[in-house]
């Protein structure tokens, strides 16, 4: 699939969101958050909904969390425009609550054809609706996020062999000082992953 293509589809797919009417979420929402970044990008992180600000901007991790997720991709030499990023859910859930079982299930269809389009080599889940389901999406077995962080699961999809490779997400160490280390050292091995995946293609 060609780059134009790729946008193409995806200026499509962001009117589908626009449009959308599958759930309640539309209702108290200023913007849909489809995701941003690069088509061709080879690792895609998968967050759990937009908070305040990227219901504003209409744009993912544009707040707190966002800037702290800058800064672990520059810890590796990358920036937003080297990878795609996006949610689970695609509207904001009242007053930032988690989205429910029933929201994820309807709006996961956008995020599988956003999947389909960037061809993803990595698959990086944040926070644990993200994590409970690209591993259900794949037939993995469920764990903790303890259990499963900084860890990758070579899993087969439509396009080819991805790695999924989970993460906490960038929000809970705004709260928990102690996991940004642990973000860290997360991305330094989703880095040294990235630099493999990079080699087997040569």
């Amino acid at each position: 699939m060609t780059r134009t293509s790729k946008e193409e589809r995806m200026r499509k797919l962001y009117e589908e969101v626009l449009n959308c009417r599958r759930c309640n979420l539309c209702d108290g929402r200023r913007n849909p958050v489809l995701g941003e970044g690069g088509m061709d990008a080879e690792v895609m992180f998968v967050g759990e909904a937009p908070g305040r600000r990227e219901d504003e901007t209409g744009r993912p991790f544009v707040g707190a969390a966002g800037r702290l997720l800058d800064s672990l991709l520059d810890h590796i030499g990358l920036r937003r425009e080297n990878v795609y990023i996006g949610n689970v859910v695609k509207c904001r859930p009242p007053n930032n609550r988690r989205p429910r079982s029933e929201e994820i299930r309807v709006c996961a269809p956008h995020l599988e054809k956003q999947l389909e389009i960037i061809e993803p080599k990595i698959l990086a889940p944040m926070g644990n609706s993200a994590i409970d389901y690209l591993m259900r999406r794949f037939g993995l077995k469920l764990a903790s996020i303890g259990q499963v962080h900084g860890k990758k699961f070579e899993v087969e999809a439509p396009w080819g062999r991805v790695f999924l490779f989970p993460l906490y997400h960038p929000a809970a160490a705004l709260y928990m000082k102690d996991l940004e280390r642990v973000l860290v050292e997360d991305m330094e091995a989703l880095g040294r992953l990235l630099a493999r995946v990079g080699e087997s293609k040569t």
